[in-house]
């Protein structure tokens, strides 16, 4: 995370050195408008000798102010510029590292904490370079050429003197950001926990309301959000605290100006005049002095923030190598797995146990089982969504490890279970937002997957936009869209995880006579929990418990009367139905 830092502030290297320059410029000019009515109030002692003296003067001062504003609007433009670019350069940089990371570290990491990570700890990071780079040049120049002015042009001693308020607001603030720091931390952990909620109970709504659990659900948002506010306004107490003390050092700088300054104008020491000069010059104090505590709020924000998202960087990323000569090749779909065991990361159970399967060019395999067999599990190594062991699972000969990851599902198109579309349209939703392919090529996609005509009938037809996670649509022309990926998509390895569960029977039966014209020459896998999805199949494999328990062409299994021919009974046989005479 620091080195992504780093680099997107080099990317805006110039622009900040000129933000700088400009505001070193603002704060210079600004220690002249004290001076010039320093100089005014002086010269009013002798209104008609000095009347065009000060006449100047106010012009001056007037050109003076013209040119503040000027170089102002400048540097607030860099300023923007800067702090807007850095908050989507370094977004993009984490969503490039989520899309990277391995699905069992995704999994781990909950919806409501990713939103977190991206709104309110990117905008703290952002928040913080603002300030830093904007306030803490601001303080510098106003503490180095404030003081320099004022020791120069008015006095030294009570320069000195005046200072002594602000260094014990400092010692004072170092001891108040420690409870700052830890309310803040509190507060972070209880925003996520409310964002966590409130993503679960959108994504949950339609249970919600078919159970009638708006009123327990509105019951629990309001106690995490009054959580929420209790932290926050433990957070604004102590932030208050800081500023509070700051502004009683403030007052104190004035106080002291007023009393002592006064005692040298009567001594003779300095002018009235220059008096008001070093008035004015501690006004220019109030903005640093108020910042100083939300510099130090905001930098410690930020550091729990960084360390928030530091751990999204240290988690591992798939390993992809684009520059491997075996990115220009394509896969043939032979496909052997030998002796393959596996377990979920963080537990015992063995969700494959000795798996052993040879799937040849051109044929099409049927994988039928219970739920938790492991059927989308061996799925999920094929494509490496998880990590597998060398030598398990070889694809043309060449273990799946040594072969490049965008190879590897460039060349499988695996339809799964869940259907997922964005809130995009169809023809996105078709395609996954790659423009490759024609419109044609989309429309007889979708011919295919028998989802045409249904498109025809919505109203902005291929360019229709569908709801979140296609909440607009049925789940049976989800599944069909989804399937139309893989009319799509010319990929030698066609996997099917229960693709077909929210269709019809008559509708099922088409597709897979489409998928089976589809899969000529290809190598294809259906898994299914249905024997008239799979039994049209080269091979039918059983898994049970992670084993495999049988294996064969659908007349075999028939006949072996195993689990295989339990389920051919049991989906074949259909209840009569029964009326009260």
């Amino acid at each position: 995370m620091k080195k992504v830092i780093i680099d997107t502030l080099k990317k805006y290297k110039w622009r900040i050195l000129l933000q700088i320059i400009f505001i070193g410029i603002n704060i210079y000019l600004l220690t002249y408008p004290p001076k010039i009515i320093g100089e005014i109030i002086d010269m009013l002692y002798d209104l008609d000798l000095n009347k065009q003296k000060i006449i100047n003067s106010t012009y001056y001062l007037i050109g003076i102010c013209i040119i503040l504003l000027v170089v102002r609007i400048i540097w607030k433009y860099f300023e923007t510029n800067i702090s807007r670019g850095f908050e989507r350069d370094v977004k993009i940089n984490i969503f490039k590292r989520f899309v990277k990371l391995k699905l069992k570290d995704i999994q781990n990491i909950k919806n409501g904490e990713i939103m977190s990570y991206f709104v309110k700890d990117v905008n703290e990071l952002r928040s913080t370079v603002y300030r830093i780079l904007s306030h803490g040049a601001r303080i510098f120049f106003t503490f180095f050429i404030a003081i320099l002015q004022m020791t120069t042009n008015v006095n030294l001693y009570l320069t000195i003197t005046v200072m002594i308020p602000i260094i014990i607001g400092g010692f004072a603030v170092v001891k108040i950001k420690k409870y700052v720091e830890k309310s803040f931390k509190k507060a972070q952990e209880k925003f996520t926990e409310m964002s966590e909620y409130i993503q679960e109970s959108t994504d949950s709504i339609r249970t919600t309301k078919a159970y009638s659990c708006e009123g327990e659900q509105l019951k629990e948002f309001i106690r995490k959000n009054k959580r929420v506010m209790q932290t926050d306004n433990t957070v604004d107490i102590f932030s208050a605290l800081l500023k509070l003390c700051l502004n009683i050092s403030f007052g104190s700088c004035y106080a002291i100006s007023l009393l002592y300054g006064s005692k040298l104008v009567l001594d003779g020491i300095i002018s009235v005049g220059e008096l008001v000069t070093f008035n004015g010059y501690i006004v220019l104090f109030v903005g640093p002095i108020t910042w100083l505590p939300q510099l130090i709020s905001r930098f410690k924000r930020a550091q729990i923030s960084y360390r928030r998202l530091e751990k999204i960087y240290e988690l591992e990323t798939e390993k992809i190598n684009t520059k491997d000569n075996f990115v220009k090749d394509k896969l043939q779909g032979n496909i052997l797995i030998k002796d393959l065991t596996y377990s979920y990361p963080g537990t015992i159970d063995k969700v494959l146990d000795n798996i052993n399967l040879e799937i040849k060019k051109g044929e099409t395999i049927g994988i039928i089982g219970t739920i938790g067999s492991g059927k989308t599990t061996l799925m999920n190594l094929l494509i490496r969504l998880y990590s597998v062991q060398d030598g398990k699972i070889l694809i043309d000969g060449k273990d799946i490890n040594k072969i490049p990851i965008e190879v590897l599902r460039d060349n499988i198109c695996y339809i799964t279970q869940d259907n997922f579309l964005f809130s995009s349209t169809l023809k996105n939703n078709i395609s996954l937002f790659k423009e490759d392919y024609k419109e044609d090529e989309i429309n007889d996609s979708t011919k295919k997957a028998i989802v045409y005509e249904d498109i025809q009938r919505m109203p902005n037809k291929i360019d229709t936009i569908v709801g979140e996670r296609g909440g607009d649509l049925s789940g049976g022309q989800k599944q069909r869209l989804a399937i139309s990926r893989a009319f799509l998509k010319n990929s030698r390895i066609l996997v099917f995880d229960d693709t077909f569960s929210a269709l019809d029977n008559r509708t099922s039966e088409k597709l897979i006579e489409n998928i089976r014209y589809l899969s000529n020459g290809k190598t294809c896998i259906i898994i299914s929990n249905k024997v008239s999805d799979v039994k049209y199949s080269d091979k039918i494999i059983v898994l049970s418990n992670g084993n495999i328990v049988e294996k064969g062409t659908h007349e075999e299994l028939i006949n072996n009367n195993g689990i295989y021919s339990e389920f051919y009974e049991q989906q074949s046989t259909k209840a009569e139905p029964s009326f009260l005479a």
